[in-house]
């Protein structure tokens, strides 16, 4: 386990979280001291218990009982795998049910493995390590398949899933979330006249600068589609998100690119617009995007290189 803490620091620089999903305390612990000093830990002992851990925590493995209180194991793990945002999760099954068909049926439900109780210390850490080294794997490759080639950003697909688990993540804890949409000022001026190898350049800076802006490890920023960018901002008001758009705003027309070919500079800007909501049951994450982007209308119709927001409830 030593080499998979080493792996998952210098790639993450984090230790991999295992959840732990069984009603008997004592099976709990026996597991809690394999893997704790590895790995950070969390426990459960229900399924409602062990589905609310992983939407919170997003661990990267579940080892689940299947006979619990309220929700039974199968149930967890199709409820896990129907969710976009645990879908990706591995599932080892430790259960007492040592039967052919047990086994068909939890991998048939999208678990990664079946280890049958009484634990044995050696089976389960082997195990352990060989899902932890897939998952680090896997979640390199989703990662590099979720950039942008060209500025080093999140993509339009990350965005995407960005967007959505962060509007989750808001919805469970009644907190407001902002979107800023931004747009680099007269960008097909500025490629007709410094040409595209100046203009690729031009969007790496935009987005280095935008990623330097961000304060918070859960703020992201994404290449929305040509020279449009994102940024979201979870957990963050209307006055927060204008301030976070102001800084950007000042900070590109600061990198001081040439752009004689502007209506309102020397020097490339950006039209900003903000929108915030308090996500419910009632909105969508599309009404936030929808918010923003009238407002980065409102932006460009008033002249540019500006900040538009406004709060819709």
């Amino acid at each position: 386990m030593e080499q998979i803490l080493e792996d998952w620091l210098l790639h993450t620089n984090r230790r991999p979280k295992i959840l732990i999903a069984d009603d008997q305390p004592t099976n709990i612990r026996v597991l809690y001291e394999l893997f704790s000093e590895q790995c950070d830990v969390f426990m459960a002992t229900n399924g409602t218990q062990t589905l609310k851990i992983c939407q919170d925590e997003l661990p990267d493995l579940v080892l689940l009982d299947v006979v619990m209180d309220d929700i039974d194991g199968h149930e967890v793990c199709r409820r896990l795998k129907a969710d976009p945002l645990t879908s990706t999760i591995p599932i080892i099954f430790i259960t007492a049910q040592s039967q052919v068909a047990d086994e068909v049926i939890a991998l048939g439900l999208g678990a990664v493995d079946f280890i049958i109780k009484p634990i044995n210390a050696i089976i389960v850490r082997a195990r352990v390590q060989t899902h932890l080294t897939l998952k680090l794997q896997g979640d390199l490759l989703r990662a590099n398949a979720f950039l942008d080639g060209l500025t080093g950003v999140g993509n339009r697909r990350r965005f995407d899933e960005d967007l959505l688990s962060s509007w989750r993540q808001c919805l469970r804890d009644k907190m407001p979330m902002s979107l800023i949409l931004l747009d680099i000022d007269y960008f097909k001026r500025y490629n007709d006249r410094y040409g595209h190898q100046s203009g690729d350049s031009c969007l790496k800076r935009v987005a280095k600068a935008l990623s330097e802006s961000l304060r918070r490890p859960y703020d992201k920023v994404a290449r929305y589609g040509g020279e449009e960018f994102a940024c979201i901002l979870p957990k963050t008001e209307r006055e927060g998100a204008v301030g976070m758009a102001e800084a950007m705003l000042g900070r590109i027309r600061a990198l001081g690119i040439e752009h004689l070919g502007s209506d309102v500079d020397r020097v490339v800007t950006t039209s900003l617009g903000v929108a915030t909501l308090l996500p419910t049951l009632g909105n969508s994450p599309e009404a936030l995007l929808a918010a923003a982007d009238r407002q980065l209308y409102e932006a460009k119709r008033a002249g540019r290189a500006q900040v538009c927001a406004a709060r819709e409830e």
